[in-house]
Formats: structure tokens, C-alpha cells, sequence
């Protein structure tokens, strides 16, 4: 019910968010108003996107007061990742939040989903600071509709389940697992043994609690903040896969403000992601304890990783064989991990 609620307050926001933007794109001689920025995001309020997000919003709102106005919808209140692509391309909506999706916009992003690719924070702000990756990932977007830019966080990854612990890949065997949409987490799980299937962030609490799917993978801040951890019986401390998270505008609007605070926003976008990452540990470090807390029936278990790595050679040999760019992509990213 709360999910149906949210889909339909999802489209007939976008509706009306298309109509208000109208008004919202500053115009050539008119004296400039205040601009507005929508930034939406499917993770719910105890989340580290939300976190993030309003981090984001502080920041942006304090230093450019009276000119800029960024307004937070969380919980997929403007549509799931999908509706607000659509939306940020066609100017219904100025910024979202996107993390896995990106690999579905651009296969270079899968880069990103080749298991424990990315061994600690400190590789990932050596990996979000690089120029050339920069340019790889980031700047290549803006002909697909598409500003992305910063790295924030989503977060390392593990996977709850009402069936058994998980300690090695072929405990997933058979297990109906979430995922989101992303070629590459597909072609994961399904070597791991899995039986994954897509779906849309705010249907998973239904789809745990009423059995449809066994168990989902996401960052202990996105399992918390859902409270998936109330309706599942194991938490397998996987970490296979650390997610990027992407603050993200529409290259048509964002072309539209003034080249100032373009600089200003994206300046504070890039010096967000230290906190994110900042953040994104601390949750790490005590969410856990937090979760047996609200539920004492929650077994929490720690993996065989070698035997994950072992079985995630494939998936780097078909990322490196049928992306033109994946090869020298995975060999940078891993010449940027801490010595």
C-alpha cells in the first residue's frame, strides 16, 4: 500500500514539478530569481542519502542564500531512479540522486559492480579525485542529458536473506534475491547462483515481508534506513561491491543557470563527498549493533571473502571483454588502491 501511494505520488509530482520548472529556468534580461532545485532520491529518511542529501542542501542553501533554494524529496516522492532519469532530461526535475542505474545509462559505470574492485574510502577518493576517471565516467555523460557532478556515497554492500547465512557463494544458491537494476549485479549473483531479480527500491520492504523475495543486498545506511533488517532473519557481512552515488542535474537546466553558481554547486557537490564518505563509515561502524538492537532475532555472520574473490574472476574477464573501455579501467582503478 505505502509503496503504490508513493508510485502514484511519484508520476503526479513529476507532472507538476515539469509545470513549476517552467518558471524555475532564470531567463536571458529578466532580473534573476531565486532559482529552485529539486533533488530527489529513493532512500528513505534514516538513509545516507538523506543524510547526504541535506548535507548538500545546507551547504548550497548557506553560501548562495537569496539566490538558491535545493528542496530534498526523499523515499522515491518524485518516482523510483528510472522516473527521475526521464525527469531530469526533459526538465521536469533539476537533480536526483543515482547510484547502481548509472550502469544501465552508461556500461562503463559496471566498473563500479566488479566485486571488492574498491578495497577501502581512501581508494575511493583517490578513484573520485582522478582526472582521467573523471572524464571516463563523469564528463562523458552530459551528451546522454546528464551533469553528473560528484561522487558521494551508497556504500559497501551486503546481503540479507530469510533462508540461511551466507558464508560462501554457493550459499546463495536458489535464493530469490533483489537486486537493482544493473546488467553487471545481475550477471553477479547469477554466477554466485542466486536467482536475482530487479526491482524497484521502495517495493522491497513488501516483497521481504510477504516472501515474494528471500533476501536483497544493499549498504547497511539503505537496509537500516528501510528497516529491512525488521522483516530478515540474516545479515551476511558480504562487502562484494561498494556503490558510488552520483548527485546528478539535467544537462538542459544545468546549462540555463548562471556559470557562477554552476561553479559554486559543483564545487560544494565535490567537498560533499568527503562527507558522505566520512559519514557512510561511521554508520558502517555502529549500524550493526543498532540493528540487533531492534531486532534480537538477527543473525549476523562474517563471510569466506577469498572464496567471493575466487568466484568473481569471470565477471571481470566478461566486463573486460565486452566493455571497449573496461580493461584499462579495472587496471587504473586498482593502481589507485592504497599500497
Amino acid at each position: 500500500m505505502r509503496t503504490h501511494r508513493l508510485m502514484r505520488w511519484g508520476i503526479t509530482a513529476l507532472v507538476v514539478v515539469f509545470a513549476l520548472s517552467l518558471a524555475n529556468v532564470p531567463r536571458a534580461g529578466a532580473q534573476q530569481q531565486k532559482i529552485i532545485i529539486r533533488l530527489g532520491h529513493v532512500g528513505f529518511p534514516d538513509s545516507l542519502f538523506e543524510l547526504t542529501a541535506q548535507e548538500f542542501a545546507r551547504r548550497v542553501n548557506r553560501e548562495l542564500a537569496g539566490r538558491v533554494e535545493v528542496r530534498v524529496f526523499h523515499s522515491s516522492q518524485l518516482g523510483t531512479d528510472e522516473d527521475m532519469i526521464r525527469g531530469v532530461r526533459v526538465g521536469a526535475l533539476e537533480m536526483f540522486l543515482p547510484s547502481t542505474i548509472m550502469s544501465s545509462v552508461d556500461d562503463a559505470f559496471g566498473v563500479f559492480e566488479m566485486p571488492y574492485i574498491i578495497v577501502n574510502r581512501r581508494h575511493m577518493k583517490a578513484v573520485a579525485e582522478h582526472p582521467e576517471i573523471k572524464k571516463m565516467l563523469l564528463e562523458a555523460q552530459a551528451v546522454k542529458g546528464l551533469r553528473l557532478l560528484a561522487y558521494w556515497e551508497n556504500g559497501y554492500r551486503h546481503v540479507t536473506n530469510n533462508v540461511r547465512a551466507i558464508n560462501k557463494p554457493d550459499d546463495l544458491k536458489g535464493i530469490k534475491l533483489r537486486i537493482p537494476r544493473g546488467v553487471w549485479r545481475q550477471k553477479m549473483f547469477q554466477t554466485y547462483g542466486a536467482n536475482p531479480t530487479p526491482m524497484a527500491f521502495a517495493e522491497v520492504f513488501s516483497a521481504l515481508q510477504t516472501g515474494v523475495m528471500d533476501g536483497q543486498e544493499n549498504p547497511l545506511a539503505q537496509i537500516w534506513g528501510a528497516k529491512f533488517h525488521e522483516v530478515q532473519k540474516f545479515l551476511s557481512m558480504t562487502g562484494h561491491v561498494y556503490t558510488p552515488a552520483y548527485p546528478t542535474a539535467g544537462e538542459t537546466w544545468w546549462q540555463k543557470v548562471p556559470p557562477d553558481i554552476r561553479l559554486t554547486i559543483k564545487r560544494i557537490a565535490e567537498e560533499v563527498g568527503d562527507y558522505a564518505r566520512q559519514q557512510g563509515e561511521r554508520l558502517d561502524n555502529s549500524l550493526v549493533a543498532e540493528m540487533k538492537k531492534a531486532n534480537p532475532k538477527l543473525a549476523v555472520n562474517e563471510v569466506d571473502k577469498r572464496a567471493f574473490i575466487a568466484a568473481s574472476a569471470r565477471i571481470y574477464d566478461d566486463f573486460s571483454k565486452e566493455v571497449p573501455s573496461g580493461a584499462g579501467l579495472v587496471k587504473l582503478i586498482q593502481s589507485l588502491a592504497p599500497r
